[in-house]
């Protein structure tokens, strides 16, 4: 079936585009993917989120379609009909720019370029596009770079003859019967290493950091979830920030820090980060591990869920699964997740309840209920922060303290830093006050420094 688009959004000044799906069999589909298992999300799903790739390096998408493959072929993909149909398509809505929703080898894109006499671009080039036009620091813009960069030395075959022909030699450009498709490799793999060189000294900055704020110490909440799945509005809201937050996919690229104040008065560290999708490349997480380290690093990791998106729970696997990959054998060692199940105010009320109903068999089988909350309202933000400040309040300890008249600064620190449970004057008329605190693991060093220099004790 074809999806044609209307005649005003055609006439965008943009590339026109046709937007193809392949679907393939279970098998051939489990074979073909970069992840192991068959796919997981319906192919309605999967159309719309290619459109919605498409449209985020505003391409105008003139048809976009779903193409039944029964027998991938490993020249083409599709069968010598169907590309000659697809052929007759793309010269009907004359469309320079095809866009398939597939990983292609070098060979299959070349061959279909020849074929359509168009630009052809897999899943894995398309992310990378809007990759590269996001990135806004240097260090997103490195970590782009390099993604790149190995997509296109798995690009370099053979088989592609502009770069068999021969050259010259010219010194340190290389030797006398070079050819262009060594000397691409070689500039290639030096370019790569030395943006690897670069992001190294990123990663050694990120660690002091991270040094540098163990000794304020906030802890860290690390933001992670699907693409558009709410992250930017739920971070501006709870934070005050003003990171940019769309309705579309890797509006947020460059991670941002901001400090959060908790009602007990606790503060915390909130990150946001990329937004994960099905089939991310290889290559992406492996670019982007410098800042999903952050992640890796963090004390909570709150996982924002379109609750109101027909695929979450397929959508839910795949960021889980980009999480295990990015950990490795440090998984064990994950942080705690709140899944924080956003957009509940575009849920229908019979799905609200299943919602509800939903969320409570998840508490018993995983033992953390999820939050319900829309982050465009602020419905559930009391809630998400009772749980965020539950979370970093485990390791507290309640202490008892005989405050004299003169400890009037200690008294303001005691609220600035701690929870102040109960407070009475004593008994004794000298006009000192009996102060039940709760405070954190991290801040008691603090106080008995402060109690120290006063003469003072604390009880349990």
């Amino acid at each position: 079936m074809l999806a044609t688009f209307a005649q005003d959004e055609i006439d965008r000044p943009t590339i026109r585009a046709l937007v193809l799906v392949p679907e393939l069999s279970t098998r051939d589909a489990a074979l073909a993917s970069d992840q192991p298992g068959p796919q997981r999300h319906s192919i309605q799903d999967r159309l719309e989120e290619a459109v919605g790739l498409a449209d985020a390096i505003e391409l105008t998408i003139a048809a976009s379609q779903v193409v039944r493959i029964t027998n991938p072929r490993p020249a083409t993909l599709f069968g010598s009909g169907k590309v000659k149909e697809i052929a007759e398509l793309i010269e009907a809505l004359d469309t320079g720019l095809i866009v398939i929703d597939h990983a292609l080898t070098p060979i299959q894109q070349r061959n279909l370029e020849r074929e359509w006499n168009a630009k052809v671009l897999d899943r894995t080039g398309l992310i990378l596009e809007i990759f590269g036009r996001r990135a806004r620091t240097r260090e997103g813009a490195l970590q782009v770079e390099l993604a790149h960069l190995m997509f296109q030395r798995s690009r370099l075959v053979r088989s592609w003859t502009h770069l068999e022909r021969q050259r010259g030699g010219f010194g340190f450009l290389g030797g006398p019967g070079e050819t262009q498709i060594e000397t691409d490799r070689r500039l290639l793999r030096d370019r790569i290493e030395k943006i690897r060189s670069e992001l190294a000294k990123v990663t050694r900055t990120r660690a002091l950091h991270r040094s540098g704020r163990a000794k304020v110490p906030y802890p860290i909440v690390a933001i992670v979830g699907y693409t558009n799945a709410g992250k930017s509005t739920l971070f501006n809201r709870l934070t005050g920030a003003d990171v940019v937050s769309q309705d579309q996919v890797f509006a947020t690229l460059d991670p941002t820090m901001r400090e959060l104040q908790l009602e007990s008065r606790r503060r915390v560290i909130l990150s946001d980060t990329v937004g994960f999708i099905s089939d991310l490349p290889t290559m992406l997480v492996a670019a982007f591990r410098a800042t999903l380290e952050e992640v890796v690093a963090a004390d909570i990791i709150l996982h924002v869920r379109d609750i109101s998106h027909p695929e979450t729970e397929a959508q839910r696997q795949d960021v889980e699964f980009v999480l295990a990959d990015l950990l490795g054998e440090a998984s064990d060692t994950l942080a705690p997740v709140v899944e924080v199940w956003n957009k509940y105010d575009l849920v229908t009320e019979p799905d609200a309840q299943e919602a509800i109903a939903a969320a409570r068999q998840q508490s018993i089988n995983r033992g953390a209920p999820p939050v319900l909350t829309s982050a465009l309202t602020g419905e559930g933000f009391d809630e998400l922060q009772s749980s965020i400040d539950e979370i970093v309040g485990r390791g507290d300890l309640t202490l008892r303290i005989i405050l004299p008249v003169s400890a009037g600064k200690l008294r303001h620190w005691l609220h600035e830093n701690a929870t102040v449970l109960e407070a009475h004057a004593c008994d004794d008329g000298t006009g000192a006050t009996d102060v039940e605190v709760r405070i954190s693991n991290v801040k008691h060093g603090q106080l008995l420094h402060h109690l120290e220099a006063l003469g003072l004790s604390a009880a349990h």
